[in-house]
């Protein structure tokens, strides 16, 4: 065991968080998303949900300041009744706490956000039951102080 990681984070995900480097992503998806049919590197967290993943992984992993977006969300598809989802203002709460110069999140239509995981360093297979919960997380340069 080691102080100050976030019990959340496997081994495996700590190694796959250190190994990427500037610009890669990584995608936390909802308890929906096809996680095992996309990914390269996949890390299952079913028990968990995505907010708390998030949390976790920002709290390591800073985001790149070098792009216009650093993080996408999927969109929703248009006639569905749902609306914006909920879950998002959770993720801009938690995200901001993180990291002080995001502005927003840009937006993937669904097949395109498909066809971006896919390209994903790796996918985090979450147990989030919200829908549309599924996010893209660009990983920015570790400086000092």
């Amino acid at each position: 065991m080691l102080k100050k990681i976030p019990a959340i984070l496997s081994p495996e995900l700590l190694k796959i968080l250190m190994e990427m480097g500037h610009g890669d992503e990584i995608v936390i998806g909802d308890g929906n998303f096809p996680s095992a049919a996309y990914a390269r590197r996949l890390v299952r967290l079913d028990g968990h949900g995505v907010p708390e993943i998030l949390d976790a992984v920002l709290a390591l992993m800073p985001l790149d300041t070098y792009s216009d977006k650093q993080a996408w969300l999927m969109e929703v598809v248009p006639g569905d009744p749902c609306g914006r989802p909920e879950i998002w203002d959770t993720y801009s709460r938690i995200t901001r706490v993180h990291e002080q110069h995001f502005t927003d999140f840009g937006s993937i239509e669904r097949f395109a956000f498909y066809e971006r995981a896919k390209q994903a360093y790796a996918i985090i297979a979450s147990g989030e039951k919200a829908i549309y919960a599924n996010i893209i997380l660009r990983k920015g340069v570790v400086s000092e102080p």
